[in-house]
């Protein structure tokens, strides 16, 4: 699979007088250079109580690590009734996919499932499949507005852009980077040792984007290890137009 460039992280680059907003838009050459590297939103939906998701965080986890991939795991705890509790789920990650389904015109929901950049759904998670998915959106995201971090990473700033009809919100993925390692011990994955990878803590709307540049205060609540993902979303299709990552936290 061919490498689509780094995930952009990096400093506000010039605030408007008086309000701190990013600048007006960029030179057209700056523009083509920022959509080349623009990378694409992997969303997995898991339980740790469903049989056939231990296969499909694999695969998210092979992922992960590629150049031009923001990968996240949310637990759900619709497989909670067969004995074991998700221990990362939480009700607004369900709520999340539920979305994606409505958007999708879905019948149901399924788990595992996969969103690639809130525009194409995979029942489970196939590498083939899922590979090609990522392909797919990383040369079709046209235009995206630029998003870019203080140096601080208490705020965040989006540019200037054409909007979607219904408009677009802003928000902010909390998650912790890594693999994480749950020992199930109830349920149908009685037994093993279930790995996650980037599992999501925290999913903050942050406000609406109107096309105009504006600036965002980020969770200041987070764990000290987390981090943290802020996407560009459509309200009413759901596709996601921009994402980037804020940088890991130094450690000592």
């Amino acid at each position: 699979m061919r490498a689509r460039g780094l995930i952009r992280n990096g400093t506000i680059a010039a605030a408007v007088a008086g309000v701190g907003l990013l600048t007006a838009a960029l030179a057209p050459a700056q523009r083509d250079r920022d959509a080349s590297v623009q990378p694409v939103v992997v969303e997995l939906f898991t339980a740790q109580g469903c049989s056939g998701c231990p296969d499909a965080n694999r695969t998210l986890e092979a992922v992960a690590g590629e150049p031009g991939v923001i990968a996240l795991t949310y637990g759900v705890d619709y497989w909670d009734y067969l004995g074991w509790s998700d221990t990362f789920a939480k009700p607004e990650f369900g709520a999340r996919q539920q979305a994606y389904r409505q958007a999708m015109k879905l019948r149901n929901v399924s788990t595992p499932q996969v969103v690639v950049d809130g525009r194409r759904h995979l029942s489970g998670a196939h590498s083939p499949e899922l590979q090609a998915a990522i392909e797919a959106e990383a040369a079709a995201r046209l235009w995206p507005p630029e998003i870019e971090f203080r140096e601080t990473g208490d705020r965040v700033g989006v540019g200037s852009g054409r909007p979607p009809p219904g408009g677009a919100e802003v928000t902010a993925i909390v998650y912790q980077p890594g693999l994480q390692t749950v020992e199930v011990k109830q349920g149908d994955n009685r037994g093993q040792a279930v790995r996650h990878v980037n599992v999501v803590r925290e999913v903050r709307r942050l406000g609406d984007w109107t096309g105009r540049p504006v600036l965002f205060a980020l969770p200041a609540d987070s764990a000290s290890e987390d981090n943290v993902v802020v996407l560009v979303q459509s309200k009413t299709d759901r596709r996601i137009l921009s994402a980037a990552r804020r940088a890991e936290p130094a450690r000592d």
